[in-house]
C-alpha cells in the first residue's frame, strides 16, 4: 500500500499547474495579439466586417431573436396565443357594455351608454352565443343561456324581417344547439322557426319581407309589394336544416320552392339577377340592375352553400353558381388604373358603375370554398386577387377600417385606386373581409392574411373602442383625428366579425373544419350532411 499523498503536496501541485495554466493562457493572448498586429490595416477590416456580417446574418435568420427585432413576439405558437386572447379580450369589453347599458335588448349604443331596440329579441345576445362558446368564454355563456332560457320569448305582438331574424336568431339557435348539444336551443329554434313560416303564404311563394310573430300574419313593406331578392334566398340553410332536425319537411319544402322558382326565372343576365321579386307576381322587378352588393350579395353565397349542405346532390345549385360566376367576370369585372387591382362593379342598364360595398368582400372567401370543393381552379386566382383589393380598402384609409363603400379609379395614373364619397365612408364594423380572409388562409396557409387580420382588429381598437365597454360604427374611415362616432355596436361584430378573427388566428384546422361545417351569411356554423346511402 502505498501512503496518501500529503495536502501539502497537493497544494503544491495544484498552485503549479494554475501557474503553468495562466502563464501559457498569457502567452498565447499576447501570440494572438503579435499576429493580428501583423496584419494589414486592409485584412483587419476585411475580417472585423465579415465577423459584423456573419453576427447579423445570426439575429436576422434565428426566429426568436428576428421576431424580437420586428417588434414582434418570439414564436409562431405564443404569437397565435397572443392574438386569440386579443380576440377574447376585445369580445369581452363589447359584452361588458352589452351587459351594462343595453342587457336583453337588441344592440348597444357604447357612446350613450343605452340601448336600440329592432325586434325586442335580445338580438346581439342571441347572435353572439355560439361564438361566446367557440372563444371559451364560459361564464359569459352560461349567464346568455339562462336569459334565453328564462326571458327569450317569441309570443311577442311585434313585426320581424324574415331574412334578419332566420340568419341571426334562427340561425344563432341550430349553431348553438349543435355545439352544445343543449335541447333547449333547439326547443328556441323549433319555435321561432314555426313563427316565420306565414311569410310565405303568398300568391307567388316568395316569401313576404315581415312577419308579425305574436299574431302570425306577414305583410310586404308599407311602400311596395317586392322583396329583396338576397333576403328570399337566404334562409334556406337555416329552414332545410330545422326540417332536418325536426323531421318535419314543411321548413325545407317551402324555401326549396323558392330556389326553384328562381331557377326558371327569366330577367337573368348570364346568372346574374336583379335585386327585386315581387311577391305577387313572382317576377322580378327594377330589371337591367346588377350588383353582389346589398340586396343581392348572399343569393350568390347560398347557391354555392346549399349545394355543399346537402351533400353536393342539387345540380340545379351548382349549375346557377357557376353560370353566375361567368356572368361576373364577364359583366361586372374590372381592374383599376393606378395599381391594377380587380375589384366587382355594378351594372345599371348597360353601364357600369365602379362601385364597390364592402359587403362584396364576401366574395373571396366563397370563391375559395367553392374551389375547395372541387370547382375551377380560376375561381381560386379570382379569390386571391379580390382578396389583395378588399385589403387595399383598408390599408388605404387613414383608419385603416374600409368604407362602407368605395370608388375604384379607372384611369391609368399615379394616384390612389381607392376613393370615398363623403357619404360613404362610414364603417359599421361589418366582417366580410375578415371572414375571406379566415376561409383564404385556412385553404393556403399563407401567414399574411393573419397579419391582414391582425392590423384591422388593431386598428377597431384604436378607432372605435368605447372606454367605458363595446365598440362603435363610425361615420368617416378617412378622418383618424375625429372619425365620428355613430353610437351603435351592431350584432354582428360579436356574431361574426370577432369569430372569423378568432378562427383566423387559431391553430387548430379542425376547429369548425370546413369539411364537416357550413357557414351561413351571420357566420352561424352548421352541419354538412351525410351523404345518402347509394
Amino acid at each position: 500500500m502505498y501512503p496518501p499523498p500529503r495536502k501539502d503536496f497537493i497544494a503544491l501541485t495544484l498552485s503549479d499547474q494554475h501557474s503553468r495554466s495562466y502563464n501559457n493562457g498569457k502567452h498565447r493572448r499576447q501570440s494572438c495579439w503579435r499576429k493580428w498586429k501583423q496584419l494589414s490595416r486592409l485584412q483587419r477590416s476585411l475580417i472585423l466586417f465579415l465577423l459584423a456580417l456573419l453576427l447579423i446574418c445570426g439575429l436576422l435568420f434565428y426566429p426568436s431573436f428576428s421576431e424580437q427585432w420586428r417588434g414582434r413576439p418570439p414564436a409562431p405558437h405564443s404569437l397565435s396565443v397572443d392574438r386569440l386572447e386579443t380576440v377574447r379580450e376585445a369580445f369581452r369589453h363589447a359584452w361588458k357594455g352589452y351587459k351594462e347599458f343595453a342587457w336583453g335588448h337588441d344592440e348597444l349604443k357604447p357612446v350613450s351608454k343605452s340601448y336600440g331596440e329592432w325586434f325586442g329579441l335580445g338580438l346581439t345576445l342571441v347572435d353572439a352565443l355560439d361564438t361566446m362558446w367557440i372563444l371559451g368564454l364560459t361564464e359569459e355563456f352560461k349567464e346568455a343561456r339562462k336569459w334565453v332560457e328564462t326571458e327569450l320569448s317569441f309570443s311577442k305582438n311585434v313585426d320581424v324581417n324574415l331574412f334578419e331574424s332566420t340568419i341571426r336568431i334562427l340561425g344563432g339557435l341550430l349553431s348553438t344547439y349543435h355545439l352544445t348539444g343543449d335541447e333547449m336551443f333547439l326547443e328556441k329554434a323549433k319555435d321561432i322557426g314555426l313563427r316565420l313560416m306565414p311569410a310565405f303564404k303568398t300568391p307567388s311563394k316568395i316569401p313576404f319581407s315581415d312577419v308579425n310573430i305574436g299574431k302570425g300574419i306577414a305583410h310586404p313593406p308599407r311602400w311596395t309589394s317586392d322583396s329583396t331578392l338576397a333576403e328570399v334566398t337566404s334562409v334556406q340553410l337555416e329552414f332545410r336544416e330545422l326540417s332536418r332536425l325536426t323531421q318535419d319537411p314543411r321548413y325545407q319544402e317551402v324555401v326549396n320552392e323558392v330556389m326553384r322558382l328562381v331557377h326558371k326565372l327569366p330577367g337573368k343576365r348570364d346568372g346574374l339577377v336583379p335585386m327585386f321579386i315581387n311577391t305577387n307576381s313572382g317576377q322580378f322587378t327594377h330589371k337591367g340592375v346588377f350588383t353582389l352588393g346589398a340586396r343581392a350579395d348572399s343569393y350568390y353565397e347560398y347557391l354555392l352553400k346549399q349545394w355543399i349542405q346537402g351533400g353536393k346532390t342539387e345540380p340545379d345549385l351548382l349549375e346557377d353558381y357557376l353560370v353566375a360566376v361567368e356572368g361576373v367576370k364577364k359583366h361586372l369585372l374590372r381592374t383599376t388604373g393606378p395599381s391594377k387591382l380587380t375589384f366587382i362593379g355594378e351594372l345599371n342598364h348597360n353601364r357600369f358603375n365602379p362601385k364597390m360595398d364592402h359587403l362584396v368582400c364576401f366574395l373571396p372567401g366563397t370563391l375559395a370554398l367553392g374551389a375547395h370543393n372541387g370547382l375551377p381552379d380560376d375561381h381560386m386566382d379570382l379569390a386571391l386577387q379580390l382578396m389583395e383589393t378588399c385589403h387595399q380598402m383598408y390599408v388605404q384609409m387613414e383608419t385603416g377600417l374600409s368604407p362602407e363603400i368605395a370608388q375604384f379609379n379607372l384611369q391609368p395614373s399615379d394616384g390612389r385606386d381607392v376613393h370615398v364619397k363623403p357619404a360613404d365612408g362610414h364603417n359599421l364594423l361589418r366582417p366580410e373581409t375578415v371572414e375571406s380572409l379566415f376561409y383564404l388562409y385556412r385553404f393556403t396557409k399563407d401567414a399574411k392574411y393573419r397579419d391582414w387580420g391582425w392590423d384591422i382588429l388593431q386598428s377597431f381598437n384604436k378607432y372605435t373602442r368605447v372606454p367605458s365597454g363595446g365598440y362603435t360604427s363610425i361615420s368617416n374611415v378617412r378622418d383618424p383625428v375625429n372619425p365620428g362616432p355613430r353610437d351603435k355596436m351592431e350584432s354582428f361584430f360579436l356574431g361574426e366579425t370577432l369569430k372569423y378573427l378568432y378562427l383566423l388566428f387559431s391553430d387548430d384546422m379542425e376547429l369548425l373544419s370546413l369539411d364537416q361545417y357550413v357557414f351561413n351569411t351571420e357566420a352561424h356554423p352548421l352541419p354538412i350532411w351525410p351523404s345518402p346511402p347509394i
